[in-house]
């Protein structure tokens, strides 16, 4: 037979409890200089025993630790049996340090969970983020022992732990401190999952409670408490019996015997009117917007990604592009407007065509205008993608560089432009006493110089050079809406 599909209810369900069986920690604050006891808790402390107990090298560890509190350790994620981060250390780019340590079973959950439900000092000091000692090392231990703890890392040390997966262990144990939610999440159920799992338990739990007592209560009075239901005889011909019950009494009041009276006076049960609720109130406005920050933030060096299904550096190119997208539409979105109102925010980036936006990446992602072997690496990847030659690539981006659409237009689209400015142009020139250019086009030219100008739709004037003679004309430097400042500037190279 084939499965039937799971109900929408039952599928977000599904998808909460997975969700909630992970959890990402943002990087924890470097805390240079600080001596003593790493964790601060009990069952901190006993996290880290488990891996000093069994480490081989206590150096490793030391240096695990120093680069635990001088921050090296990013973003961590816990999953049941898995924990995962990246570790920075001496090279470019960060390792992959994990920690192994096995889930319980079903079976190992449920005496757990009965355990819990059955003291409420336990569920109690849960809530309260604290961990219970006769829980964590009742019948199912939680806390790891020796050997237990499982690292792995991809750097090429082959310590067990190595540096980089004891840094990770260190900043664990900081995480169990503030939170041992932490520690059952590892041992394979999420903090929602087990509250709704108590809460079930506790539920039913005290149903039994009240049934037994109610069954003891009922037997300790005897028949002065349960009556046999009376018969009277029906009215109909013939003087046939029949079994009339009567009917049940109205429920009795807690803490009330039946048959007694309630106490007069009572105050009555305590509620709000829903219209009461409902109704509209005045609310406060709401704070003003954080002013965004003078630049685009820089997204996190990444590991090797030998065994993963993507390129770590192109990952954090488009990183890199996201969040410059993200700065320059905040930034335009609180620029204010005419009158103090804010002017319709239109998007910065507007939709362009593969090359353009190829080009457009790998300018804005890697301002720099040197050639390093990531950008080459780079170059060579677009040219193969786009059918361009690397060179294409390299002038395509120092055109962008110089003056973003309109810049990469000139490179290869010459235009008429209408009398006027292009025109004074040259008398400008030469009464500054520069070169005299030949016109051609939006072009001002000295072959033998190697040195160009080109006017831009945008009124401004773009600089270019070459080999003299070769006529291989490459942008240099930034636009100018003078072509006196444009070509000085040139001249000065």
């Amino acid at each position: 037979m084939t499965p039937r599909p799971a109900s929408g209810r039952a599928a977000a369900a599904d998808r909460l409890a997975r969700a909630d069986r992970s959890r990402t920690f943002p990087p924890l604050p470097a805390r240079p200089g600080a001596r003593g006891l790493f964790a601060e808790s009990w069952w901190g402390s006993a996290w880290l025993d488990a891996l000093e107990t069994t480490a081989l090298d206590s150096a490793r560890l030391a240096r695990g630790r120093t680069y635990a509190r001088d921050g090296h350790v990013d973003t961590i994620n816990v999953t049941p049996g898995r924990i995962v981060a990246t570790v920075r250390g001496s090279r470019p780019r960060p390792y992959s340090a994990e920690i192994r340590l096995r889930a319980l079973t079903d079976q190992e959950w449920d005496g757990l969970l009965d355990s819990i439900a059955a003291d409420p000092g336990r569920l109690t000091a849960l809530l309260a983020k604290k961990l219970p000692q006769a829980l964590a090392e009742g019948e199912v231990r939680l806390l790891p022992g020796p050997g237990d703890l499982v690292p792995r890392c991809s750097c090429p040390d082959h310590g067990r732990p190595c540096k980089h997966a004891a840094a990770l262990c260190f900043q664990v144990a900081r995480l169990l401190d503030a939170d041992p939610f932490v520690l059952l999440l590892m041992r394979g159920r999420g903090e929602r999952e087990l509250l709704d799992e108590l809460s079930r338990r506790n539920t039913a739990h005290t149903a039994r409670e009240t049934h037994a007592h109610t069954h003891t209560h009922t037997h300790s009075h005897g028949s002065a408490t349960v009556r046999p239901p009376r018969h009277r005889r029906g009215p109909e011909a013939g003087g046939e019996t029949r079994d009339a019950v009567t009917a049940p009494s109205a429920p009795a009041t807690p803490g009330v015997d039946p048959g007694e009276p309630e106490a007069p006076g009572a105050p009555p049960v305590g509620g709000v009117m829903a219209k009461a609720v409902l109704a509209d109130r005045p609310r406060p406005p709401l704070p003003p917007p954080l002013p965004a920050p003078a630049r685009p933030g820089r997204p996190p060096a990444l590991p090797d990604g030998d065994t993963l299904p993507f390129d770590p550096a192109a990952l954090e190119f488009l990183a890199a592009d996201a969040a410059a997208r993200a700065h320059a539409c905040v930034s335009a979105a609180a620029s204010p407007g005419h009158g103090g109102g804010r002017p319709p925010v239109h998007s910065p980036f507007p939709a362009l065509p593969p090359w353009e936006d190829a080009i457009r990446l790998a300018a804005t992602a890697h301002p720099t205008a040197g050639l390093t072997s990531a950008t080459r690496a780079l170059y060579r990847d677009l040219a193969a993608a786009t059918g361009r030659t690397t060179t294409d690539v390299a002038r395509s981006v120092a055109a962008w560089r110089q003056g973003g659409p309109e810049g990469l237009a000139l490179l290869d689209t010459p235009w008429d432009p209408p009398a006027g400015d292009f025109d004074r142009a040259r008398s400008a020139l030469l009464a500054a006493d520069l070169p005299a250019l030949r016109p051609r086009h939006n072009h001002l030219t000295d072959a033998d110089r190697g040195i160009q100008l080109r006017f831009g739709h945008d009124n401004r004037w773009y600089p270019y050079e070459s080999e003299p003679g070769t006529e291989d004309w490459w942008p240099t430097g930034p636009a100018d809406p003078d072509p006196v400042g444009a070509l000085s500037a040139l001249l000065a190279r």
